[in-house]
């Protein structure tokens, strides 16, 4: 790769082309959404989200370049811009903001958050997020170019590159999309066939079974690849075939808390509640804090260079050169923190407005550098939200904030540091893209600043939503990631929690890290349901299968096939989130004495052995567009 000192982007910076449209704003936005909410619906069910760049960038070369007959590779990587800031911010808002619903629904006399209230705090976060991001620009994207690979920004360049010499993949994205919907629709609408079939084997007691019959999650796993998605499934394997089953063995008629019942009397699936997710949850806590230190130097190094090079202005007579205004960023982020502040409906105090500023621009900078280094995926996000709730609950229960008002105060700190961390490396993907290919800086930052917004409100509206229609912490939707939140701020706040399981996960989350593998993937699987982490591992298998394939003629092609399947995939993504939060409005419109979505039930008549059936047809479906035109120039 090119380092900064020659590297010259595809479109000159002294060329002028459409950029910042009407038509790129308005297309950015309605992605924005579809993949926000998309994302939302996903992460609340797996605890994990999935990037939206490459399937917005392509989504709109389909729609500008073969329906509008336009062609503007600038306004294609605009579209992309606005587009994924809705992933990025869904992915911080899910993570923490259910915690907030689940107490109301334990104690009556709490009042869950409403529209505004969650839409000030993502909006807020979004927008601090891609502030924090303008004066680290030069140091990561211009200065290290050719040092921080940036994979899912450079990725996307590719593919707007690509889509340069003609041709469109989207119809690949939008079949994925459409299959997913209607397979969405016949399981979980009508309900034609169980969409989640579970077996308990009674021979290994304690020991079960199931699937998630499900579009989404074999996109994810697809996606994700063999080896996330099998360290998943690996710390799943742990979990149903060798703790619970011991749980079983040892505890036989006994009450062990914190359940209240004989261990002989319970179900797989109540072991595990009862049990195993705490147990998990000790994991994941310690899988994220363990690789927030070991990225410490490199923290260190990078907050460093954004200090030193604060305000540092670049030869701005270039278009490429140009960021927003010094000025604006720090009034913007000024008056932010202020509105967070003095906002009635967001318990936050002026040393939550004050943690939030300080941490903030830390993790941003943390963000920003780590998402180039290893790439979104593996940025751990989740570790900087669960190191600010634990400092974050300290302080205010040091200053006499305590009780539900403390922990409410420490969740919504912990939303907004974790949207500005998610928003930071998204932008800085986003910004490596655009200086690949030639794009404005400011324009972008602007983009990513009304992606934000749009997002904000359209991630408020779904999450209420969905907590209307089935409640966060049910079997629809478990939200794993904010059911670990909320744990972590009750055990600080002096809440009951079972510290031995706690604990007992972050030994097994040491143990795994000792074995230099990965701890946050098997500490999901080990947190997660079996019946979310199969069908997971099933696509990572398809992928490899499609990866080895030995009538592969050439590199090229395995390349093509593996990026129509990850394309489908996303498709799938985006269909099943689609409906879900169709079926979501269904599910809240009263009819005949039922709902909607009650009265359009048919009751699973075709079984479990239907359910396999249609999703080994819908593996087939992936395999097909997976091959499909492989040989053929897009």
């Amino acid at each position: 790769m090119d380092n900064n000192k020659n590297f010259k982007p595809y479109v000159p910076s002294n060329k002028v082309m459409p950029e910042f449209t009407v038509t790129s704003v308005i297309l950015g936005a309605l992605l924005a959404v579809v993949f926000g909410g998309a994302n939302a619906y996903l992460g609340l069910r797996v605890g994990m989200t999935v990037s939206a760049s490459i399937p917005a960038a392509v989504v709109s070369m389909g729609i500008i370049r073969k329906i509008l007959r336009k062609n503007s590779i600038l306004e294609n990587n605009m579209v992309q811009t606005i587009g994924s800031a809705g992933e990025s911010l869904a992915a911080g808002a899910i993570f923490t903001l259910p915690a907030l619903f689940m107490w109301a629904d334990e104690d009556s006399a709490i009042t869950a958050p409403h529209f505004l209230e969650i839409a000030a705090i993502t909006i807020c976060g979004g927008l601090l997020g891609v502030l924090f991001m303008v004066p680290l620009r030069t140091a990561l994207i211009v200065e290290e170019h050719g040092v921080l690979p940036f994979p899912e920004g450079t990725a996307c360049a590719e593919v707007l590159l690509a889509g340069e010499s003609g041709g469109s993949k989207s119809k690949i994205v939008f079949s994925g999309l459409g299959i997913a919907a209607i397979y969405k629709f016949i399981a979980d609408g009508i309900k034609l066939f169980p969409s989640e079939p579970t077996w308990e084997i009674k021979p290994h007691k304690g020991a079960g079974f199931g699937i998630d019959v499900l579009p989404a999650l074999a996109g994810v796993g697809y996606i994700c690849g063999i080896k996330i998605s099998g360290y998943m499934f690996s710390g799943a394997i742990i979990a149903w075939f060798v703790l619970m089953p011991l749980i079983a063995l040892f505890g036989a008629d006994a009450v062990i808390a914190p359940s209240d019942k004989l261990i002989s009397e319970m179900s797989p699936d109540k072991i595990w509640g009862s049990y195993i997710r705490y147990i998990g949850a000790g994991a994941v806590a310690a899988g994220g804090i363990i690789s927030l230190l070991k990225t410490l130097p490199t923290i260190i190094k990078t907050f460093g260079k954004a200090i030193q090079g604060f305000g540092h202005k670049e030869a701005e007579s270039l278009r490429t050169n140009k960021d927003l205004p010094m000025p604006f960023v720090l009034g913007g982020s000024l008056i932010i923190a202020i509105v967070i502040w003095i906002i009635p409906s967001v318990p936050i105090s002026f040393l939550g407005a004050l943690i939030i500023v300080i941490f903030g621009f830390f993790f941003a900078t943390v963000s920003s550098r780590m998402v180039g280094l290893v790439g979104s995926s593996n940025n751990p996000v989740s570790g900087m939200a669960i190191a600010t709730l634990l400092i974050s609950t300290a302080l205010l229960k040091a200053a006499g904030t305590t009780g539900y008002k403390g922990m409410a105060s420490a969740i919504c700190i912990g939303t907004v540091i974790c949207i500005v961390a998610a928003m930071a490396g998204d932008t800085s993907q986003d910004l490596k893209t655009g200086y690949i290919v030639g794009a404005t800086p400011m324009r972008q930052q602007i983009g990513e600043l009304i992606g934000a917004v749009i997002s904000g409100l359209a991630i408020g509206g779904i999450m209420y939503l969905l907590n209307t229609a089935w409640g966060y912490g049910s079997t629809e939707l478990p939200a794993p990631q904010a059911s670990l939140m909320k744990l972590v701020v009750e055990g600080v706040m002096g809440g009951s929690l079972p510290w031995g399981l706690v604990f007992c996960g972050v030994g097994v989350a040491i143990a795994i890290e000792i074995l230099g593998l990965p701890i946050l993937p098997i500490a999901i699987g080990l947190y997660l349901p079996i019946y979310l982490s199969s069908p997971i591992f099933i696509g990572g298998v398809i992928r490899w299968f499609l990866e080895n394939k030995k009538k592969c003629s050439s590199d090229t092609e395995r390349k093509s096939i593996i990026e129509n399947g990850i394309l489908y995939s996303s498709g799938l993504i985006a269909g099943e989130g689609l409906v879900g939060i169709l079926l979501a409005i269904l599910a809240i419109i009263p009819f005949k004495d039922s709902t909607v979505a009650g009265f359009i039930d048919l009751g699973g008549v075709l079984g479990k052995t239907g359910a396999i059936i249609f999703f080994i047809l819908l593996l087939a479906t992936l395999v097909y567009f997976s091959l499909h035109k492989s040989s053929k120039t897009d």
